[in-house]
């Protein structure tokens, strides 16, 4: 039906110029007695019902070239074929830019790709300085310096860490590797590359582990803690981190509690959003946005739901919960 009111809406000029010519007719006859106004009625009568005709075969040869062209989809190899002048021309610098853009994605894409590789080389190859100078560091005998340096290099290790990390996101479903991963060795590695920053904030840990193990990629599930581990000693003073496990129905409850400042209630649904920081007034400059969102975008393959409850001046709660037996078979076959 829309395709016939387009049609009628084309090709209105044409049937307003024949309707017009018809009435000219008509008031010809009308007003010059030497013709016969009835034998002039029957012709546009006749008019009308071959006009009419002429339309029905018209719209369907001149539409059939646009239903193609309103069902085209431009990454699936098909060709639009037209057949008057005018339609091989569209189909002509259709053809033609359809080649350009395919040439410019894949060559874009090879690009991105190319960086990618460079980036993901570049990062590994930092890292190997970045470990010469935290040794370096531990061998200093100024605590107060030493403290300061150890504080900046976690900063950029975290920071390349979620650069590296980011890159594999896209790619996370061929990188998973699910087996029983223990939390206490996980979560005291993690807890050990934060140790200067939560000495120097008077950051302890409180930990109640009830259930030892979870079913996870150990890398990635080490990747999301991490990240909300370090969110929760840089909005957190002189306060316990409390970490617990403990088994809810048949899932396992992992969830990390801390003192901190909180989130804005309004906030609350934006902080997985790309590039969200806060909209509340923080001296937050060096914030991108990015640890929540990779959190999230890490839980999703691995079936981990991530809950958040939090209040300002009281502090946020973070609760993960791992899938069950079953949605682990689910997870083995992607």
């Amino acid at each position: 039906m829309q395709m016939i009111k387009t049609f009628l809406i084309e090709r209105r000029s044409w049937i307003i110029l024949f309707l017009f010519l018809q009435a000219l007719l008509l008031f010809v006859a009308y007003i010059d007695s030497s013709l016969s106004f009835m034998s002039v009625l029957y012709f546009v009568f006749l008019s009308m019902m071959i006009f009419t005709l002429f339309l029905i075969v018209r719209y369907h040869r001149e539409t059939k070239f646009y239903k193609v062209l309103a069902e085209w989809d431009v990454d699936v190899d098909r060709n639009v074929e037209g057949e008057s002048p005018f339609e091989k021309l569209v189909e002509k610098v259709l053809a033609e830019q359809t080649a350009w853009f395919k040439q410019e994605t894949t060559t874009n894409r090879l690009s991105l790709e190319q960086e990618k590789d460079e980036l993901l080389a570049w990062i590994h190859e930092v890292k190997t300085p970045l470990t010469t100078m935290n040794l370096i560091i531990d061998r200093l005998d100024n605590p107060l310096l030493k403290s300061q340096l150890t504080h900046e290099w976690l900063r950029i290790h975290l920071l390349l860490d979620t650069q590296l990390h980011q890159r594999r996101i896209p790619f996370i479903e061929n990188d998973l590797y699910i087996e029983e991963t223990d939390l206490k060795p996980l979560l005291f590695q993690e807890m050990k590359t934060l140790q200067s920053w939560c000495m120097q904030k008077g950051i302890g840990f409180e930990i109640d582990l009830a259930i030892p193990s979870v079913l996870s990629d150990p890398k990635w599930l080490a990747f999301i803690i991490r990240q909300l581990l370090s969110n929760a000693v840089k909005y957190s003073e002189d306060s316990d981190i409390v970490i617990q496990s403990y088994k809810q129905a048949d899932r396992t409850i992992l969830k990390i509690q801390d003192s901190g400042r909180g989130i804005d209630r309004k906030d609350l649904p934006r902080i997985f959003d790309k590039g969200f920081t806060s909209t509340t007034k923080h001296d937050d400059h060096a914030a991108t946005g990015m640890g929540l969102y990779l959190t999230i975008k890490a839980a999703e393959p691995l079936l981990i739901h991530i809950d958040v409850e939090s209040e300002p001046g009281k502090g946020t709660t973070v609760t993960l919960v791992f899938p069950g037996q079953n949605d682990f078979v689910h997870i083995r076959g992607m």
